[in-house]
């Protein structure tokens, strides 16, 4: 067990500090102003679950199968087309009912996708290859992301309800879009 703590505490101090006003802390902190805070803590933890759990064991051999640049720009597109979505606002709300998407749902797959070639999942991976191990790290860098996100989600029922729903949709929409064309620039630069 000795040889498992380094690795963990590691992974959690490095994850915990790059999560720190990262993109999907901010996600986290939107949803939660939208969303009950057991739904929004759940889809993070669910999603975490399993993006860093793919980043430990594959992603040492991610670039084999596909360039991380291709990654990058697709979690950037999604940005930006999750900010046009979150602007039309009223007019999916229909769909979502009609489709019977769960709060739940909905963060766990929005945060999966966010936390595609993100700099956490990057760090996941950097920290496999470092320590060669891959469940105290996914352990580590998992807690950190639910630490972390638990804060942001904190903050988030604060801000929902001191601000207005709209003024949160069209604040949450511009992070969502300036992390897109970022993300974009980045990748064409």
């Amino acid at each position: 067990m000795g040889g498992s703590v380094a690795p963990f505490l590691t992974s959690l101090a490095i994850v915990l500090l790059a999560e720190m006003g990262d993109k999907t802390q901010l996600l986290a902190m939107a949803f939660a102003s939208r969303f009950r805070w057991q739904a929004v803590i759940s889809g993070v933890f669910v999603a975490t679950l399993v993006n860093h759990f793919l980043a430990v064991v594959v992603g040492n051999y991610l670039d084999r199968f596909l360039p991380m640049e291709q990654v990058k720009m697709a979690a950037s597109a999604s940005f930006i087309l999750f900010g046009l979505w979150t602007l039309r606002g009223d007019t999916l709300q229909n769909e979502d009912k009609r489709f019977n998407y769960s709060p739940f749902w909905t963060v766990a797959v929005a945060f999966f996708l966010a936390e595609m070639g993100d700099k956490t999942q990057l760090a996941t991976v950097a920290l496999a290859v470092e320590f060669n191990t891959v469940l105290p790290v996914w352990l580590g860098t998992t807690a950190a992301m639910v630490i972390s996100d638990g804060i942001a989600i904190g903050v988030g029922i604060v801000l929902g309800r001191k601000i207005p729903e709209r003024t949160v949709k069209w604040a949450a929409a511009c992070i969502f879009i300036a992390f897109g064309v970022y993300g974009m620039y980045e990748c064409f630069c």
